[in-house]
């Protein structure tokens, strides 16, 4: 089967700073977890923002390349960017609780899109929460601020905001840098079960968990793609002696 995302010759670069991502080609699988690791300052944040074309919001002096998700150039100015957005949702290092109740962050991307029917609301929000295995926890407070959940809580009520969109592509940037084992525990086997149906991208917090989640892995460095490859062999077999250096910590 083709490949879900396909980057071709990308390159990215910020005004007034030097260039982000240069020149990066890399095929992302369907229903998989394909996660994006290497030191800070490899351009793993900017990948992921310009998948869901977040970059349209940040001081960017060029974008070239293409971007193609199912086929089609998501760069391509005339794409229907918050209809984008839906398919390719984006979860943030920090959870991001809205001051609303725990029911109406998760409705909230729906009733955005003009979605009012209470019970398609209340069935997708069930379902979502359901989805993040938040559901037996929370169900009994729904209407209660958001804010008084734990971190790992909220963040798990953040990929629940997400899927309450059923998106096809969820992109993760670093969700568990802020959390609890336990937290980190919950949210990593919560994305395997995702992979099933949901292409899944993340940039991990650190090298031990690309190791522990992901299918496929992509070690950046400087801004480049220096190597791509399954979990296994990027772990046992690199290619690429810098890939090999950072896996066994000789470097970042």
């Amino acid at each position: 089967m083709p490949a879900k995302i396909v980057i071709d010759h990308l390159s990215v670069r910020y005004s007034d700073q030097a260039e982000s991502l240069r020149d990066v080609s890399l095929e992302i699988e369907e229903n998989a977890i394909t996660a994006i690791f290497g030191p800070a300052g490899g351009g793993k944040s900017t990948l992921l923002r310009t998948l869901n074309r977040l970059n349209d919001l940040a001081d960017v002096d060029l974008v070239s390349g293409k971007v193609l998700l199912n086929g089609k150039d998501i760069l391509d100015r005339r794409v229907n960017v918050m209809e984008l957005r839906r398919k390719v949702g984006m979860v943030f290092s920090r959870p991001l609780a809205l001051p609303l109740s725990i029911y109406d962050n998760v409705a909230y991307g729906l009733t955005t899109a003009g979605g009012r029917r209470k019970a398609r609301l209340d069935e997708a929000v069930e379902k979502a929460l359901r989805q993040v295995t938040l559901w037996e926890e929370i169900y009994d407070r729904l209407h209660t601020p958001a804010h008084r959940l734990s971190g790992g809580q909220q963040q798990r009520l953040s990929i629940a905001r997400v899927l309450a969109l059923q998106p096809e592509v969820i992109l993760l940037d670093e969700p568990t840098s802020a959390l609890d084992p336990v937290s980190t525990t919950k949210i990593e086997a919560l994305l395997h079960e995702l992979s099933a149906s949901i292409t899944v991208v993340i940039a991990p917090h650190n090298t031990q968990q690309t190791a522990r989640i992901a299918d496929y892995a992509a070690f950046f460095l400087s801004g480049e793609l220096i190597e791509y490859a399954p979990k296994t062999q990027m772990f046992t077999l690199p290619k690429d002696k810098r890939a090999q250096d950072y896996i066994e910590g000789r470097f970042g």
